[in-house]
C-alpha cells in the first residue's frame, strides 16, 4: 500500500505539467488554425486589393486608349476617308499600331473593342476573328450604360485562403468607349466597349508566397515556443518526480525509525528483564561445573554454560540495535581500525582458508569516527563475508580516497569476497532489522552496521550477483558535522 500511495503523490505532482503539455499542445492547434484562418483573411484583402488596383489601372489604360484611338485613328479617318472600315487593311493596321502603342509597356495581354451591336471590330491577338458577334451579357449592357465591369477568368478552388491548384489568373474589364469632346472634360455618346485583358497571375503568386511566408512563420514561431514549453515541462517532471521520490523516502526513514524506536523500547525492556535471570542461571551453571567431578554431569553444566553465553550475545545485539551508543568521534586511521578487526578474524581465515589482501591508498589521511562503533560495525561486515566463503577464498580491503558531489573528502572502503553472492531478491532486505538467510543468526547485524554509518554521515552499498561474489562499499566524511561545528565552538 505505501508504494501504490507513493507513486499516486509521484503522479500527483506531475499532473500540472502534463496540463501544461496538454495546455501547449491545444494552443498550438488553435493558434495553427488562427494562422491559417488569418493568412486566408490576409490573403481574401490582398487579392481584393490587388483586384481593384487592377480595376484602375484599367481604367486610366481605358481612357488613354480612347483618348488615343479618338484623336489619332477616328478623327484622321473620318476626315481622310469620311467612314470607317476596319475591314480595310490600311484603317487595320492604323489602329492596331495605335493600340499596340498605347498598350507598349503596360501590363495588358489584349485588347478587344465591340461596336453597339456587340460585332468585334478589333482585336489585337487575333485578327481572324473580327466581324464576329460576341455574347458577352450583362457586362457588355453595363459597359453601354458607362459602368466598369471586372471579370476574372480562372477562379480557382481554395481552402481558407490557401489555393488547392495554380494556374494563369486574367482579370478581363469592360469599359466604355465614348466620344472625346475637344477642350472639354464631358464625355461624348458611347461609340463601343473596350475589353482589356490583364495577366495578374504573377501578383497573384507573390501574394500567396506571403500568404506561406506569413503562415510557416508563425507555425516555426509556435512549433518553437511549444518545444520549449514541452522541455521546460518535461525537466520539471523530473525535478518534482525526484524530489516526491526524496520526500518518500524521507518519509519512508521517519516511519521506520518510530517503528524501530517503539521496537527497540519493547526489546530494550525484555532484554533487561531476561538479562538478569540469564546471568543468575549462567553464574549457577559455572559453579555447579567447577564442583561436579562426574564427566557426564560437567558436560551438561557446560551446555548450560554455553548456551547461556549465546543467549547473552544475542540480547547484547538487541541492546545495542535498541539502544545504539552516541558517537564520541576522534581523530583516528581507518587502517588500524581494519587490521584490528583482521588481526581477530585471522585464526577463522586460517581455518577456512581464506587469503586475505589488502590494498590501502588512503596515504596517510585521518578521519574524525569512533573507533569503537566503526570497529564493531566492520566485525560484522567481516562475519558475513568469511561466512559467504565456507570452501575458502579471497577477502580483499581495499581504502581510498573520493570526492563527493558537494566536494567534500570521503574515505571509501571496499570488502569483497568470492563467496557465493547475494541473490537479487534478498539484496533489497538485507539491512532490514531481523532479516536473516542463517537458522542461528538474529539478523540484527547488518541493521547495526548501517546504523553505525548512518551516524557517521556516511554511506553503505553492496554490490553482488549470485554466485559471483558481494562487495560492500562505505564511505565515511573526513569530518563529522558536529565534531567540527563543538571544535569551532571550543575555539
Amino acid at each position: 500500500m505505501i508504494s501504490i500511495q507513493a507513486k499516486k503523490r509521484v503522479l500527483e505532482s506531475v499532473k500540472p505539467f502534463q496540463l501544461v503539455k496538454y495546455l501547449a499542445l491545444s494552443s498550438l492547434m488553435v493558434i495553427m488554425v488562427c494562422t491559417i484562418v488569418l493568412s486566408g483573411f490576409i490573403s481574401q484583402k490582398a487579392k481584393a486589393i490587388l483586384l481593384k488596383k487592377s480595376e484602375q489601372y484599367a481604367l486610366i489604360v481605358a481612357e488613354n486608349l480612347n483618348h488615343q484611338v479618338f484623336f489619332q485613328f477616328t478623327l484622321p479617318t473620318l476626315i481622310a476617308e469620311g467612314e470607317i472600315h476596319l475591314s480595310r487593311e490600311s484603317q487595320y493596321e492604323r489602329l492596331d499600331k495605335v493600340v499596340r502603342n498605347t498598350i507598349h509597356g503596360l501590363s495588358v495581354e489584349h485588347v478587344n473593342i465591340y461596336d453597339l451591336d456587340q460585332i468585334l471590330t478589333y482585336n489585337s491577338s487575333n485578327k481572324e476573328l473580327i466581324g464576329t458577334k460576341g455574347n458577352l451579357g450583362e457586362p457588355f449592357t453595363r459597359a453601354l450604360n458607362e459602368e466598369s465591369v471586372s471579370i476574372m477568368s480562372a477562379e480557382q478552388s481554395n481552402f481558407f485562403g490557401f489555393e488547392l491548384k495554380s494556374g494563369a489568373r486574367r482579370l478581363i474589364t469592360y469599359l466604355p468607349m465614348w466620344e472625346e469632346k475637344p477642350l472639354s472634360w464631358r464625355k461624348g455618346k458611347v461609340l463601343g466597349v473596350f475589353e482589356i485583358t490583364q495577366d495578374i497571375s504573377h501578383d497573384y503568386v507573390t501574394i500567396h508566397r506571403f500568404q506561406w511566408i506569413v503562415a510557416l512563420s508563425f507555425l516555426l514561431f509556435v512549433g518553437i515556443l511549444f518545444v520549449t514549453i514541452l522541455f521546460i515541462a518535461r525537466r520539471a517532471e523530473r525535478i518534482i518526480a525526484a524530489r516526491s521520490q526524496e520526500k518518500y523516502k524521507l518519509e519512508e526513514q521517519l516511519h521506520q525509525s518510530e517503528r524501530l524506536a517503539a521496537l527497540g523500547e519493547m526489546i530494550a525492556g525484555v532484554s533487561h528483564e531476561i538479562r538478569n535471570p540469564l546471568g543468575i542461571i549462567r553464574s549457577t551453571a559455572e559453579l555447579l561445573d567447577c564442583r561436579m567431578n562426574d564427566d557426564k554431569q560437567k558436560r551438561f553444566s557446560s551446555i548450560i554454560v554455553e548456551e547461556s553465553t549465546r543467549l547473552n550475545d544475542i540480547l547484547t545485539e538487541f541492546l545495542d540495535f535498541a539502544r545504539p551508543k552516541r558517537l564520541q568521534p576522534a581523530t583516528c586511521k581507518i587502517e588500524d581500525i581494519l587490521d584490528r578487526n583482521l588481526s581477530v578474524m585471522e585464526a577463522e581465515c586460517q581455518r577456512l582458508r581464506i587469503k586475505v589482501q589488502k590494498s590501502y591508498q588512503k596515504g596517510d589521511c585521518c578521519l574524525e569516527a569512533d573507533q569503537d562503533l566503526l570497529y564493531r560495525a566492520f566485525v560484522n561486515i567481516f562475519a558475513n563475508s568469511i561466512q559467504a566463503m565456507p570452501e575458502g577464498g579471497i577477502l580483499t580491503v581495499r581504502t581510498s580516497i573520493t570526492n563527493g558531489r558537494d566536494g567534500a573528502s570521503f574515505v571509501e572502503i571496499q570488502v569483497q569476497d568470492t563467496g557465493t553472492g547475494i541473490p537479487k531478491e534478498t539484496m533489497k532486505k538485507i539491512f532490514n532489522p531481523f532479516f536473516t538467510t542463517r537458522e542461528k543468526g538474529t539478523g540484527l547485524g547488518l541493521a547495526i552496521v548501517q546504523t553505525i554509518i548512518d551516524n557517521h554521515s556516511g554511506e553503505i552499498e553492496v554490490v553482488s550477483r549470485d554466485g559471483q561474489g558481494a562487495t560492500f562499499i562505505i564511505r565515511l566524511p573526513l569530518t563529522q558535522p558536529e565534531f567540527e561545528a563543538e571544535g569551532e565552538a571550543a575555539e
